[in-house]
């Protein structure tokens, strides 16, 4: 392996540091040389979360932390700051679907009066890889296949498993991705996490480590896998287009931002590095503390000029806000930047989207696309000839400064051994799942595995990654693959492992979980407002059962969606119009999260209609709640669904009046899915 000068290379999956956990280094050409030659490969789209959608709101701090930093968002209770987020697929292109399995990502602005503050994170807490340098081996490994351009927006292929099977530190990411965790159900039920551990620095120079959390109001919700797939096919906008009408209709999207903070004294107290990407901090180690809250409550005005040309920037940090030496991170503070001025040019931060609210002073001049119109002879620092010039500002308290850390240690191209647990949070992962999301995982990764045209490649992730990280999870996928573990075993390519050293200072940990139930989607959430319910009618549909639905589950914020033969309207049992929302042929069932038949002569066609039995029967094999009144009970057999019976296992299908129909509609749409309803199937 050489460089593009010729150059062999000695190791190519550690960056060059000033100690084995010390900053990388500016010095190290190999890495840039790899990262810029990765950043400029696509123009004008983002290699990488090219597709995405945004939207303006603000952060409202609940309470003062000058204590821990002097931030200018957290700076007084009740503060508020202007900020744009956007949310995004990873591996798809700009024309690809919303709803792949992917990581999304969560970069939200903050246009602070210190100046901009980009915290650019994803929708899940953890990353594949613990070295930038590995980065574009990661992202090619995950795009379509060279040679044919081929899956899009998609890791169920020969090189993404290829490239994991080697690379082990993949194992914890790995299990977040195949569960249901990668295929969330809109992007007001995505956490978001700035993946990281940050500085939080105070006015006095003292700092801690710190680990941020987005926690959704409306709760962590996902798709299944058969869900997300039609919904790609029947529309591929879905989510960007739910958050777009979510706003419209004033049900704007909530977060609440939680912190862990470590003390610095604590730095080795846990069982893990926190330098180290690949792994977490269990809340039940170091809680949660939330201390502010997101809301996005205004959609942008052109799509260009915001949402595609927003330049996040991880080395946009403010007063406050500092780095630690995680060698992911300090690869990304090189790469957005290098992005950003191949994708957009040196003068982004001119555009409005981009701009800071507080006045940019400095005298930096001309290149692409400038903006600004600069007067004056001087574009030098220092001047003395005339009118007043920016100065540099050593005894402001506000200015940025970067930590004073100590860095001691030898150039050394090296791993630490700290970050070599490869499967210990992965096991915690799957031992946190209810049994539904385990089975979920065990199909997820089996799907992705039978799609390999490579036979050793399955094997190979089988010797190296599954059979490290549980025996169920090895022995769940075995069956669905057909593989043979022992044989794997034998057989497998073995991973690349790079030279590790030790550094003094780390000591064995002591804070460790072996399960962490924060980890599990497995909860009831509150309240139902933006839940889509769609109402299956007709001509002569019972109009006090639709009326009793319709002000019900409005009146809690839920969006109610009529839906009939065709379009227009319909006349319901007491001689009054309904407004039809869609036609059938344009009302896929996947875009719902419930399902009502009322009652009433319409019932009747229903029963008889293919599009309508094959629309619930597809809801209840989604794990959605469905209700049928009056009438409408009759297309419960039809479908062949099960019949609600006294003392049968809770299935989530009601027949009944209106309302204990209505009061078991919410309760399963707080429950959200009867994702049990395959496994007590299969039991059966």
């Amino acid at each position: 392996m050489t460089s593009n000068q010729g150059l062999k290379i000695s190791d190519d999956q550690n960056s060059e540091k000033a100690g084995v956990r010390g900053g990388s280094l500016l010095e190290d050409f190999l890495l840039r040389e790899k990262i810029t030659a990765f950043d400029h490969e696509r123009i004008p789209e983002r290699v990488v979360h090219a597709r995405g959608a945004g939207a303006h709101g603000y952060f409202e701090a609940y309470e003062d932390l000058s204590a821990l930093t002097m931030a200018a968002p957290f700076s007084e209770k009740g503060k508020r700051t202007p900020v744009f987020t956007r949310f995004s697929t990873v591996a798809g292109s700009r024309g690809s679907a919303d709803t792949p399995r992917d990581v999304r990502g969560f970069a939200v602005k903050f246009y602070t009066d210190a100046g901009v503050w980009d915290l650019v994170g994803n929708h899940i807490p953890v990353f594949f890889i613990n070295d930038a340098i590995k980065f574009p081996d990661l992202i090619h490994a995950v795009k379509p296949e060279p040679h044919v351009e081929i899956p899009q927006a998609a890791s169920a292929h020969d090189t993404f498993w290829d490239f994991a099977s080697l690379s082990p530190e993949v194992s914890h990411m790995i299990m977040w991705v195949m569960s249901d965790r990668g295929l969330p159900r809109s992007f007001a039920n995505m956490e978001g996490f700035g993946v990281h551990t940050w500085r939080l620095v105070d006015a006095k120079g003292g700092s801690r480590f710190v680990k941020f959390h987005w926690k959704p109001v409306k709760g962590v919700q996902s798709q299944v896998w058969d869900e997300a797939q039609k919904t790609a096919g029947k529309d591929a906008d879905y989510q960007r287009r739910d958050m777009f009408e979510s706003i419209e209709r004033g049900d704007f999207l909530e977060w609440d931002l939680g912190i862990q903070v470590v003390e610095e004294k604590d730095e080795f107290a846990f069982d893990f590095d926190l330098l180290d990407d690949t792994k977490l901090i269990p809340e039940e180690l170091v809680p949660v503390r939330i201390v502010g809250k997101m809301v996005l409550n205004r959609n942008p005005d052109n799509y260009f000029a915001e949402t595609e040309q927003v330049a996040f920037c991880v080395s946009h940090v403010v007063p406050g806000i500092d780095f630690t030496n995680d060698p992911m991170l300090q690869g990304r503070l090189h790469s957005y930047l290098d992005t950003q001025l191949r994708r957009i040019g040196p003068n982004f931060a001119e555009l409005p989207i981009n701009r800071p609210l507080n006045p940019v002073s400095n005298n930096r001049r001309d290149g692409f696309a400038k903006n600004t119109i600069n007067k004056g002879r001087v574009a030098y620092f220092p001047s003395a000839l005339g009118g007043v010039h920016p100065m540099h500002q050593p005894q402001a308290v506000d200015a940025f400064r970067s930590y004073a850390e100590k860095v001691d240690g030898h150039k050394i191209r090296a791993r630490s051994t700290s970050f070599t647990d490869y499967f210990t949070q992965a096991t915690m992962f799957f031992n946190s799942l209810a049994d539904w999301e385990k089975k979920h995982l065990i199909e997820a990764i089996a799907f992705e595995l039978n799609q390999c045209e490579t036979k050793a490649v399955p094997k190979a992730v089988m010797a190296n990654l599954l059979v490290n990280i549980h025996p169920e999870l090895a022995a769940g996928v075995a069956e669905q693959t057909g593989l043979d573990i022992e044989e794997c075993k034998r057989v497998a390519p073995k991973p690349v492992v790079t030279e590790v050293a030790a550094p003094k200072e780390m000591p064995s940990g002591r804070l460790k979980v072996e399960r962490s139930p924060a980890l599990s989607m497995d909860k009831v959430t509150k309240g139902i407002k933006g839940r889509k319910i769609a109402v299956l009618a007709g001509e002569g549909v019972d109009g006090e059962q639709l009326g009793a639905l319709r002000s019900a589950l409005e009146a809690q914020g839920a969006v109610i969606e009529v839906i009939a033969d065709r379009g227009g309207t319909i006349t319901c049992s007491l001689g009054k119009s309904v407004k039809v929302d869609r036609p059938a042929v344009n009302a896929p069932s996947v875009i719902y999260d419930a399902v009502a038949v009322p009652g009433g002569k319409s019932a009747e066609k229903l029963a008889k209609t293919g599009l309508a039995l094959a629309f619930v029967a597809e809801a209840f094999k989604h794990g959605k709640p469905l209700v049928f009144m009056g009438e409408g009970q009759a297309l419960i057999a039809k479908a062949h669904l099960p019949v609600p019976a006294a003392g049968a296992p809770e299935q989530g299908v009601t027949a009944g009046t209106a309302p204990a129909a209505v009061a078991a509609l919410v309760t399963g749409l707080e429950k959200h899915r009867y994702h049990n309803r395959d496994i007590e199937a299969v039991a059966a």
